[in-house]
């Protein structure tokens, strides 16, 4: 049985909706049935309907949209809500969606502040709907390959870890051209306190907790606007110390001038460590202390089920963004169709918990960096 879904965002023109329903489709396992697409009515109405739409299910904004499918027959309505507009909006699509009984799907990051997603959290746990957040370069096989590895104890004892997400595509000022994607990252009443750390830079803190198993305690951090007039980050440095001892470095920038989309992972134990880049996502550098380095590939004999599990295609056959991206939809379609309570679950789907993590790292980061790079504890949560 498929899910069905409504989406707020994602219209015409919008890269993000566009991806999601790209891996919504992949593995067959939902239906779009409605839509509120934009913050304009006529905009909303038109992309429904190049999607194929009911029109009377195109809606021209999400509070019509959930009280309209709220009163539709259980069998027709949409049961989860997948959220693809800018950050300042998630919060009210969010508790709009709880509050008429559906499950929501959200882009990153999953509120504007920390203060909203503590509200957020709160909501969640009342209602008993799943909640998922759509970091998907924790769904590629060998980044659940490596995971694996760390927790069966194969490096040892974590003591550096070194995440880095470069681009390059801020370094030109896009957002003076009109360019959407830019001027709304760089706006704090659509994006927040951050552009950088709020975009990719919490991409690169969620990928390191969730293969080291670690959780940062205390970070310090710089953070520099190097575009004129600007008024968020577009690039940053952060010094990580993680809980039992280990320590680390994340790097983000958005102004790195010819790079495309270059996330990196390092871990270092003092027996094994492990090198992982998105960019040639099925190789997983294995390296251990006394012993030749060993290239591990997608699909190929020697990786775990753990990898297993989220391998779609016979090894050589390159499996990239939309396919991770499509492994976290698939998973949460699986927490759906089980009937599982939120808290009884061990799926991989990031959750309320990894939101919570998530903004809490860009509000310290932020707020470290106004303090002169001053080392501070997150909050606890």
């Amino acid at each position: 049985m498929r899910v069905r879904y409504g989406m707020v965002g994602g219209g015409e023109g919008a890269f993000i909706g566009a991806v999601h329903r790209m891996a919504a489709r992949l593995d067959d396992s939902y239906e779009l049935v409605c839509g509120a697409f934009s913050s304009s009515a006529e905009k909303s109405q038109r992309s429904g309907r190049a999607l194929g739409l009911d029109p009377a299910r195109c809606y021209d904004d999400f509070a019509s949209m959930m009280a309209a499918e709220a009163a539709l027959p259980a069998a027709a309505r949409m049961q989860c809500v997948v959220i693809t507009t800018p950050n300042r909006t998630h919060l009210p699509i969010a508790l709009a969606a709880l509050a008429h009984g559906f499950h929501v799907l959200s882009d990153k990051p999953a509120t504007a502040s920390l203060e909203e997603c503590r509200t957020l959290a709160a909501r969640l746990r009342s209602s008993g709907l799943h909640y998922g957040l759509t970091h998907p370069y924790t769904a590629y096989p060998m980044v659940r390959e490596a995971r694996a590895r760390i927790a069966r104890g194969e490096l040892g004892v974590i003591r550096r870890i070194i995440v880095e997400y470069t681009q390059g595509w801020l370094a030109a000022p896009l957002e003076k051209q009109g360019q959407k994607q830019a001027s709304w990252r760089l706006d704090p009443a659509q994006a927040g306190v951050s552009c950088c750390m709020g975009d990719i830079g919490v991409h690169a803190f969620n990928l390191a907790e969730f293969v080291s198993g670690l959780a940062v305690r205390e970070l310090a951090a710089e953070l520099n606007s190097f575009g004129e007039g600007r008024r968020l980050d577009d690039d940053g440095a952060v010094l990580l110390r993680f809980d039992q001892g280990a320590r680390g470095v994340l790097v983000a920038s958005q102004i790195c001038t010819g790079e495309e989309n270059n996330l990196r992972l390092r871990i270092y134990g003092d027996r094994a460590g492990i090198d992982w880049q998105q960019m040639e996502p099925n190789s997983l550098w294995l390296r251990p202390l006394d012993g030749p380095a060993q290239l591990l590939r997608t699909g190929v004999a020697g990786t775990g089920a753990e990898a297993a599990a989220v391998t779609r295609i016979p090894s050589g056959h390159p499996e990239g963004y939309i396919e991770a991206f499509a492994n976290v939809f698939r998973e949460f379609a699986a927490l759906l169709s089980e009937d599982v309570k939120p808290a009884a679950t061990g799926n991989a789907v990031p959750g309320i918990s990894a939101a919570l993590r998530g903004m809490a790292f860009v509000e310290t980061a932020v707020a470290s960096s106004a303090a002169g790079t001053a080392w501070q504890a997150l909050p606890h949560l």
